[in-house]
């Protein structure tokens, strides 16, 4: 084993000039003063010193860098020059990334449109999230590597059109950039025309762009009725996209919502029941929740009754009519649509309605009572009977006037 460790590596800092730090065997790392970490090993071979580049920190691992410094020594006991094997290895593989630049359709831009139009087809994804995915490429990386062989492209290359797009401060954008860019490099190397996906060596080059602990959510009106327009194009089962679609709605906790029963409705009332011991502020109130519902989620329940209304669940399993949707369901229509986990999740949409009816002047009492949060006053807790009822009159017109914003949400983004 060498003398440094991942820990030692990791907390290398830059110094006014250049410095080495000598793992042993003729390894070592190199600190820049930008903060570059660089590894290199040394040798003698013919009597000269010499140095092989091996590659970056920390897209080239301790571990890795050991592999292939022990490689070149092994070379220097055949009497090879590794430098000068590296550089044969290099200008062969150019040979062959040039004679597929002549073939136009191994160029990046070409096979990246060929991967869309297959998979942006199959996948049914909506068209608003069809055009954001190619908008991106046409924008952001066909300008600097759509005429590039596919398979010639370079992580540093890659990362550095990346940082364009960091560097204008669309972190969010160069995350969801660099995930498409990994999906074009391995339907690459399955259709033969690369080797490797460099987007994969590229894991940990860009900063997080979420640095809470908050579910992702989004507030902006619009981009609200972006999403409720794509719950409406939606293509996959009816559960999945009634699911969805009631969500917004409710906002439920996601696991009370999959697990909703028919016998908890009261379509004549208006109301939801849900047991207390079936949501997570009942399990110590022992009271039951009480949801107040709109006109819109009263359509999107009988939507959902003739097919599953036999049951007991709303939304039950596909494999097993018995059991509730999975924990995924909703999540997964949402990531299908193109919303990133980053973005927006299935239990941000309670934050998105308490923040949007807070913006509206609805009573924070009146929100907090229909989001079930625990009271936080325990004295006033331990005094408080018969929680679930408190405010309901208000409750029921505070549901309802959200149903008819969100539809003139969504009724705005289906003429854009």
């Amino acid at each position: 084993m060498g003398k440094l460790s991942d820990k030692a590596v990791q907390a290398a800092q830059p110094h006014d000039k250049q410095y080495g730090i000598s793992d042993g065997n003729g390894l070592t790392l190199i600190v820049k003063p930008n903060g570059s970490k660089l590894w290199w090993f040394r040798y003698r071979f013919a009597g000269k010193a010499r140095t092989l580049s091996i590659g970056e920190y920390p897209f080239v691992s301790l571990k890795k860098a050991r592999e292939i410094s022990f490689e070149a020594k092994q070379s220097l006991t055949s009497n090879t020059d590794p430098s000068a094997a590296k550089k044969e290895a290099k200008s062969a593989l150019r040979q062959v990334h040039e004679k597929l630049a002549f073939d136009a359709s191994s160029k990046f831009e070409a096979v990246s449109r060929e991967w869309f139009e297959k998979f942006s087809k199959s996948s049914n994804w909506v068209a608003s999230h069809s055009s954001k995915v190619i908008a991106r490429l046409e924008n952001d990386i066909f300008p600097w590597l759509g005429e590039r062989p596919v398979g010639e492209i370079e992580p540093m290359e890659l990362l550095a059109t990346i940082r364009r797009i960091e560097k204008r401060g669309a972190l969010e954008t160069a995350h969801r950039v660099l995930n498409t860019c990994s999906r074009v490099f391995r339907y690459a190397v399955a259709s033969g025309l690369a080797k490797s996906d460099p987007a994969s060596d590229l894991r940990g080059a860009l900063p997080p762009y979420r640095k809470n602990n908050h579910f992702a959510t989004i507030t902006d009106p619009k981009t609200i009725g972006d999403l409720l327009r794509d719950i409406e194009q939606y293509q996959g089962t009816i559960v999945v996209r009634c699911a969805f679609a009631l969500s917004m709605h409710l906002f439920l906790r996601p696991g009370e919502l999959r697990k909703l029963q028919w016998d908890w409705i009261d379509l004549d009332e208006s109301l939801l029941t849900i047991p207390a011991s079936e949501h997570k502020t009942g399990k110590k109130t022992h009271e039951p929740h009480l949801v107040p519902l709109s006109k819109q989620a009263i359509l999107i329940i009988k939507e959902i009754e003739p097919v599953t209304g036999s049951g007991r669940y709303l939304f039950p399993s596909e494999r097993d009519k018995d059991r509730p949707l999975s924990d995924n369901g909703v999540r997964s229509a949402m990531r299908r649509l193109g919303w990133s986990n980053e973005e927006m999740t299935p239990h941000g949409i309670r934050a998105m309605a308490s923040t949007l009816l807070d913006n509206m002047g609805y009573e924070s009492r009146w929100i907090e009572r229909q989001l079930a949060h625990d009271e936080q006053n325990k004295v006033k807790a331990a005094y408080k009977r018969h929680m679930h009822l408190m405010y309901l009159p208000e409750r029921k017109k505070m549901m309802q006037d959200w149903s008819d914003y969100l539809d003139g949400l969504r009724d705005v983004a289906m003429k854009v």
